[in-house]
């Protein structure tokens, strides 16, 4: 672990979030499976990084209830319901937009279940790629909205006004002329609960 690294998980530690370090994308899954009781039920937010983790049929298959709001067949107000259902799950599952060197951690949402579940479910673990650091918040910021959220409007096919070409024009991406993504945005600068957070920074890129 390179002192970068490390003083970022000490940030952490000063912000009552519990940071971990997994060299590699099968360590990270691991933990994750270490971490979360068999027992335990689910809920996750939409995400690249748990895609490419594949974390959610691993804990499928190892019997865990996951509340997945993204499973193919269902309609979208089931949908809606199960991203509702799975905010209030034993564990919380959800990746960052991105994260600034001095710990902050920032996430855009559209419909709010990601807000909710990071916000406020029992345990929350927020697993990220080196990729997603930043200088500070600043960065972190425009990284979120202009990288990250236009990537996911392009993945998920969503007509916002930053689709075609990637430009954020957020002065004028508005209903019912655009579907905005970025309609919520959230900045954890610290946690009151100890042990509820907990983040797991990957040494891969993973995720937008």
């Amino acid at each position: 672990m390179d002192k970068k690294i490390a003083d970022l998980i000490e940030c952490w530690n000063k912000r009552n979030i519990r940071g971990l370090y997994c060299s590699s994308r099968e360590e990270a899954v691991n933990k994750i499976l270490e971490i979360i009781p068999a027992s335990a039920s689910i809920g996750l937010s939409g995400s690249v990084t748990l895609e490419q983790l594949d974390i959610i049929r691993l804990l499928e298959a190892r019997g865990n209830q996951v509340i997945n709001q993204g499973k193919p067949g269902i309609s979208r107000q089931e949908s809606l319901e199960l991203r509702r259902k799975g905010a209030q799950a034993d564990y919380y599952l959800a990746s960052a937009n991105a994260i600034s060197q001095n710990g902050e951690l920032v996430f855009f949402s559209a419909f709010g279940n990601r807000s909710a579940g990071i916000a406020y479910a029992k345990n929350v673990i927020i697993v990220a790629g080196i990729n997603k650091l930043t200088a500070n918040i600043e960065e972190a910021m425009k990284r979120a909205r202009d990288y990250a959220t236009p990537l996911n409007c392009k993945r998920l096919d969503w007509d916002s006004a930053c689709f075609k070409d990637g430009t954020c024009r957020k002065e004028i991406c508005f209903s019912p002329v655009y579907k905005r993504m970025c309609c919520q945005i959230m900045v954890i600068e610290a946690e009151a609960t100890p042990d509820r957070l907990q983040v797991i920074l990957v040494g891969d890129n993973l995720g937008f």
